[in-house]
């Protein structure tokens, strides 16, 4: 899914979504496009960013968020 795709859908700022990435709880593809690259996020990319940002609008901090979405999906630790 592209980042245009997941901001209309998830409703998440563009600078949250960047940031995730920044902290590594999710890895886009990087697809060249001529001087720039576009983001391509993977189904479970597209499950986390959505999770986690649930957690974030409920007022957890994004460590928690990452974590909590995280035993969602069924991983621990």
């Amino acid at each position: 899914m592209k980042t245009s795709e997941i901001l209309r859908e998830i409703d998440i700022p563009r600078h949250k979504l960047y940031y995730l990435e920044q902290k590594g709880y999710v890895a886009p593809n990087r697809i060249p496009m001529g001087d720039l690259e576009a983001r391509e996020y993977s189904q479970e990319d597209v499950t986390k960013i959505r999770l986690i940002w649930k957690y974030l609008a409920s007022g957890f901090k994004h460590k928690i968020a990452y974590r909590k979405a995280m035993e969602d999906l069924g991983f621990e630790g």
